[in-house]
């Protein structure tokens, strides 16, 4: 029995399911999930003590990769000076200023302590703001555990969103609507119908929550364009993609200005963080200035503000252009394998974040998504693990690079990606 399994066998008598957040229990790939003891540049090392090249990198909020020096000491300079006050501190105006400078969308903003956090608080503002009570939402985009967007697709975006989780009332949803990723007409279709009740529109600008699955060309600019004309806001969640897919976002990569946005991960810099701002006269709403009530002990920690100020720093243009070579290096490998071994599937990237879809052969919505095959994305789960990657332990995540990671780590992953779906060329059966 492997170390891994006898603190699993703990875990579980003292979290429900043995984890703190359900992915981390492997219930899409089955299998004992191994506890992580130590990460250093782009690789994790296990209870047992074996290492692996991580392709997690904490959900993408490690793009400088685990423990990076120049991060460590930041928070150790921090640390020593006080671990939190519950009081204004400059980290905060520091990293703030940073935020804005890369995201000019972002004329006031707040720190929270999750990206949860940040999506419930944005929903209240822009409620109280248009003085609108509904939210529209796209099926397979994720937004945080709060009760209001926990919903995915229903009969359409007519119709009220039924809750997608236990504890969550109806009542709580019935002011969330659903409509499909990338289907702009089902947002014109609600505009036209109800605009006067619309309060937001609320996307991830590039889906990661059900694998990565790009914008259509016109898709993000046409919310832009009927949020606008209605009146109603529209909200970029940019919690996986801020500062992951550029200095400025999805929404410097696409040219977009969101009336709010949500960041959380890379913020942070590995701990753990949250923010939403935008247009001034929206974020007024917050109190102590305005109407709308929200608060956090610990929001604005120092420890965290110095982490993420100092990750920032490290995201400079040959940063970025790294990331690039690296993600489009590996998605053409997996694309030339898919085709050589006449593996069903396809490879879907922006920037450095990017999925393997095995069974289909495009994905464009969630409904593309579910049709893929989970047999087989289980069979090269667990071929890469023995090989020795550390992947998503679900078909509906992205896989993410870091600085840490090199051509090497690249060439070596599509070697054993190789070998894995040379011998389950057919999957791994129903």
């Amino acid at each position: 029995m492997t170390l891994s399994t006898k603190l699993y066998d703990e875990a579980v008598r003292l979290f429900p399911g043995g984890v703190n957040s359900p992915v981390r229990a492997w219930r899409n790939v089955g299998g004992t999930p191994l506890f992580l003891v130590r990460g250093r540049g782009a690789t994790v090392t296990d209870a047992d003590g074996k290492t692996y090249c991580d392709l997690i990198g904490s959900w993408g909020a490690a793009i400088a990769g685990h423990a990076h020096p120049r991060v460590v000491q930041a928070v150790q300079q921090a640390a020593a000076a006080g671990l939190g006050f519950g009081a204004p501190t400059t980290g905060e105006i520091e990293l703030g200023r940073a935020i804005r400078e890369a995201m000019p969308a972002i004329e006031r903003l707040r720190m929270v302590t999750s990206g949860t956090e940040a999506v419930m608080s944005a929903v209240r503002v822009a409620r109280a703001f248009t003085k609108r009570p509904t939210i529209l939402k796209f099926a397979g985009c994720y937004h945080g555990h709060s009760d209001g967007m926990l919903v995915r697709a229903g009969s359409g975006p007519m119709t009220f969103a039924l809750p997608d989780s236990a504890g969550v009332p109806e009542s709580v949803t019935m002011h969330t609507v659903v409509a499909d990723y990338n289907a702009a007409d089902q947002v014109r279709a609600y505009v036209a119908a109800k605009a006067s009740e619309l309060a937001a529109v609320i996307v991830e600008p590039v889906a990661a929550n059900m694998g990565v699955v790009p914008p259509q060309p016109g898709f993000l600019m046409a919310l832009r364009e009927a949020t606008r004309a209605c009146g109603a806001l529209l909200i970029f969640d940019e919690v996986i993609t801020g500062f992951r897919l550029g200095r400025g976002g999805a929404q410097g990569r696409f040219a977009i200005e969101p009336d709010l946005t949500c960041l959380g991960k890379i913020i942070g810099g590995g701990l753990p963080v949250g923010a939403f701002g935008g247009r001034a006269d929206v974020m007024e709403q917050l109190a102590p200035v305005g109407p709308v009530y929200q608060a956090g002990t610990l929001a604005g920690n120092p420890v965290t503000m110095a982490a993420g100020r100092e990750t920032l720093a490290l995201l400079d243009a040959a940063a970025y252009a790294h990331l690039e070579t690296l993600g489009a290096k590996m998605a053409a490998g997996l694309e030339t394998i898919l085709a050589r071994h006449r593996v069903a599937g396809c490879v879907q990237r922006v920037g450095s974040m990017l999925t393997l879809f095995l069974g289909i052969e495009r994905a464009a919505t969630l409904t593309d998504v579910e049709r893929l095959d989970r047999a087989r994305f289980r069979a090269f789960f667990f071929g890469m693990l023995e090989r020795g990657f550390y992947l998503p332990p679900s078909p509906f995540e992205a896989m993410f690079l870091s600085l840490a990671h090199g051509e090497e780590d690249v060439d070596e992953f599509l070697s054993a990606a190789e070998d894995v779906l040379r011998h389950t060329p057919h999957g791994a059966g129903a």
